[in-house]
This record gives structure tokens, C-alpha cells and sequence, in this order.
């Protein structure tokens, strides 16, 4: 990791090497200053240049474009530092928060940051202009193709873990593929593959969710070198690397590599679980490969050369067709505000009835208050569960019974019991239908809707099918 020391003598001769920048820090081996740049829409970014201790001239350089999230500059030093040991000067720098969140991101933006960055690299006095490369991970695999096709100050381009299908195919498939990492079969899979894929992007709550990047892929000229971890769980690679290559080669790109990596995860660290976790594992040999590659460009731009890609097992599945109509958003928010008006309609009659000094239980008092408390637990713990799964990318799933997680059979059994203590509250209250109130006619009214509506929400999420 890095050193950070201030003596006086250690920044001079940083200054030295990298004056258009205040020195940050120093390891054994490598120097690095800190930049500022503009991008898009007059956003000032915040980044790093790392370069080898001692240069000869000027050499290659990449800026390193992130992966998705608010990601920060120092989750890709280790990553820097590994190039400027080999001879390549490196810009990491903090991805933008303005503009670009969860649900609202915009690649062509991206992009121009970018761009912004190439160009203040190629202002270093180290730096080779004319070696200046764009290198992508993950989502940074469909800016970096945008980015040199806008630009010729782009001299090469290297991606890692890059997608070729949509990011809602591809999130789909990386969600199918943990799920049975885990063991899991039955309903969860198709619930959160594909129903929940359609409903985030329905709603606008998938930023970009249909980008194709084959079209950009086809305007790129520059060397493309495009690498894959063989653990890769979540680049679709066998696809993606088919795509890429077919679209480069439509686009009459001659100077390209596909390659993949043994026993590399999609970040092509290290993996202690067959691709499936998340360890921060550099590899003693991380970079080597495209420091190579990169190097062998000044000896002309390399041939065609394609890598075998790992098995794929299961094929990704578009998931951007059109929505039926019970698909539609606007019908789950009916579903929830019906089951939200069922749970309070009936504590809160309880209350009312207590305040009026009534005695006695309401009509179907007993099954009414199963099917409340049931709905109740229901909806929360459905909403929490899938949040979670979102929130880490399903890695977090919980322990597995019946090939089944144990919150999903938890909220299964919860579910049939809200569909038994419905049946229950509408029988009790046809019975009783006579002696009813006009205020217990209502609240019952509102639990039976609420019963009748949950049926086939249930039915479409999965939790009352195996």
C-alpha cells in the first residue's frame, strides 16, 4: 500500500517530476500528484497522476474509467500503481456525483469526462501524447468505446469486464447466475431476473437500462484490446466478447485482441469462491498482459487475435420487451396503496369501536387480524428483501433450505397465509352479512379487495408458486 511520508527533500524531487500537479504521495517505486479537470456541463473533477519513480522521455498513459457506483479515485490506486510499475503512467480520478446517480446516469457524459481527462494527460510533460488510451472497466466498458469514437486524441482502448449485450440483459443474467451459485431454484429466479428488471426499467428507475453498445463499438477505429476474467460472473463473456468482437469487425476495425485471463474475476482480480465474491486480490501479475500490449503498439498497431472464451452455461435473455398490461407500474402502486389501506383500515377500526365504548369482537375478528398482520409482514419483508438483494448485487441471499432461501420461504409461507385468512375474513363476513354495520361492512369491504388484489400480485412476484 502507499507511503505516505513529507519530507522535504521527497517533495522536491516529486515536484520535479510531476510539477503541473501538488505531490499527494510516494511508494517504493512509483510518484503521484494530484489534478484537477473539467467535464461535462463544467463539473471540476478530482484526480490522480501516478507515474514510475524514474522515467527515460516520454512514455504511454491511461486514464481509468470507472465501473458503476459513486465510485472514488482510491478504489482503483492499487490498480494505478500496478500500470505505473510497468512504465504506464496512470489518471484515476473521482467519478462525478452531479448528473449521475442510481437511477439517473448518462454515458455520453461519461464519456466526455473522459475525454477531458485523456486531454489532461496528454498535457503532462511525461506523457507521450500520441500514447494516450482510455482503459474501462464494467460500466466503463460502454463509455470508453463512446469516448474514443468522439475522439482522435484517444490512441488505444482497453476494457475489462466489459459488456456487449444492454446493462438490463446483463444485470439479469448476472442476478440468474448467483442465484444458482447459491443452490436457489424455484420462483425467486424469475422474480428478480426478469420481473423486477422490467419493473425498475418500466419505471424509470434503471439509468441507461437499454444503452446498446454495439453501435458505439462499431465507430471505433483506434487498437482495441478487450480482456475478460474466465470467472468473469457478471460480463455475460462468452457473449459479450462475440459482440464486441463482431461490431468492431462491422465497423472495419483490423487492430484488435480478445483475451481472457484464468482465474480472474470481472475486475480480473483474484477469487476465493469461483468468481462469486468480492475480495480486493491484485494479482502479483495484474496489468501485465495490457502493459504488453500496450508497449507492442509502437511497433504498429498489432493484428486481429482472438482468445477462446470461457463456458457459459446459461445464455442472457432480453428482458426490454413490450409490458403487458398488469406489467404496468401504475398497478403495483395500486396494489400497495390497496394492501397499506387494508393494514391500517382495520387496527384503526379497533381503535374507533374502543374510543365509543362498543363491546365485542368486530365480525371475523380472528381471521381479520391473521390476514392483517400477515399482509403486513408480507409487503414489508418482500420490499425489504428484494431491496437488499439490489443493494449487493444479490451477493447477500441468506441461508438456503429446500433450494430455497430462507427469507424467500419465509415470505412464501407468509403469503399463503395471507391468501387462507383472506378466504377466512370473506366467508366469516358473508355470514354474517346481515348483522353487519355499515362501518364494518367498509372495513371489511376493504380487507377483501385488499385479499382479492393480493392473489394475483402474489401469483405474478412468485410467492405463492414454488
Amino acid at each position: 500500500m502507499l507511503l505516505r511520508r513529507k519530507l522535504p527533500a521527497l517533495l522536491l524531487l516529486l515536484a520535479a517530476v510531476l510539477p503541473a500537479g501538488p505531490v499527494r504521495a510516494e511508494t517504493r517505486d512509483v510518484r503521484s500528484g494530484d489534478v484537477t479537470f473539467t467535464g461535462a456541463g463544467g463539473v471540476t473533477l478530482h484526480g490522480t497522476i501516478i507515474g514510475p519513480k524514474t522515467t527515460k522521455g516520454r512514455g504511454p498513459a491511461i486514464v481509468m474509467v470507472h465501473g458503476a457506483g459513486p465510485v472514488t479515485r482510491d478504489e482503483y490506486r492499487d490498480e494505478a500503481e500496478a500500470y505505473a510499475r510497468q512504465g504506464v503512467v496512470t489518471l484515476i480520478y473521482d467519478k462525478r456525483t452531479d448528473g449521475y446517480s442510481t437511477v439517473r446516469r448518462d454515458y455520453g457524459m461519461l464519456a466526455t469526462d473522459a475525454l477531458a481527462a485523456v486531454r489532461t494527460l496528454r498535457a503532462r510533460p511525461e506523457v507521450d501524447p500520441d500514447r494516450v488510451g482510455i482503459w474501462g472497466l464494467s460500466e466503463g466498458g460502454w463509455v470508453a468505446p463512446l469516448a474514443a469514437a468522439r475522439s482522435a486524441d484517444v490512441a488505444f482502448v482497453i476494457v475489462a469486464g466489459a459488456v456487449g449485450t444492454t446493462p438490463a440483459r446483463q444485470q439479469a443474467w448476472a442476478y440468474g447466475e448467483r442465484l444458482r451459485h447459491a443452490g436457489i431454484r424455484g420462483s425467486l429466479i424469475p422474480a428478480l431476473q426478469r420481473r423486477l428488471i422490467r419493473y425498475a426499467v418500466a419505471s424509470g428507475l434503471f439509468g441507461e437500462a437499454a444503452h446498446d453498445p454495439v453501435r458505439g463499438w462499431e465507430r471505433v477505429r483506434q487498437p482495441v484490446l478487450a480482456v475478460w476474467g474466465t470467472l468473469d460472473r457478471e460480463a455475460v463473456p462468452a457473449e459479450s466478447a462475440k459482440i464486441i468482437a463482431g461490431a468492431l469487425a462491422r465497423g472495419g476495425n483490423e487492430h484488435y485482441a480478445i483475451r481472457f485471463i484464468a482465474g480472474a474475476r470481472h475486475n480480473l482480480n483474484g477469487t476465493r469462491d469461483d468468481g462469486f465474491d468480492r475480495p480486493d486480490l491484485l494479482p502479483a501479475a495484474y496489468a501485465t498482459l495490457e502493459v504488453a500490449w500496450i508497449k507492442s503498439l509502437a511497433g504498429g498497431p498489432p493484428p486481429i487475435r482472438i482468445g477462446s472464451p470461457p463456458p457459459q452455461a446459461q445464455a442472457s435473455r432480453p428482458v426490454d420487451g413490450p409490458l403487458a398490461w398488469y406489467e404496468a407500474p401504475q398497478w403495483q402502486l395500486v396494489a400497495f396503496v390497496l394492501f397499506a389501506m387494508a393494514c391500517l383500515s382495520y387496527p384503526v377500526g379497533a381503535l374507533v369501536r374502543r374510543g365509543r365504548g362498543r363491546r365485542g369482537a368486530p365480525v371475523a375478528a380472528r381471521p381479520a387480524r391473521v390476514f392483517v398482520v400477515a399482509l403486513t409482514a408480507t409487503v414489508i419483508g418482500f420490499l425489504a428483501y428484494l431491496g437488499v438483494l439490489i443493494l449487493t448485487g444479490a451477493t447477500v441471499i441468506g441461508p438456503v433450505v429446500l433450494a430455497r432461501s430462507v427469507p424467500w420461504l419465509l415470505l412464501q409461507v407468509l403469503a399463503v397465509t395471507v391468501v387462507a385468512a383472506g378466504i377466512a375474513t370473506g366467508a366469516a363476513a358473508w355470514r354474517s352479512r346481515r348483522s353487519l354495520s355499515r362501518g364494518g361492512r367498509l372495513r371489511l369491504g376493504v380487507l377483501i379487495a385488499a385479499a382479492a388484489a393480493f392473489l394475483p400480485w402474489a401469483l405474478y412476484w412468485g410467492l405463492v408458486v414454488p
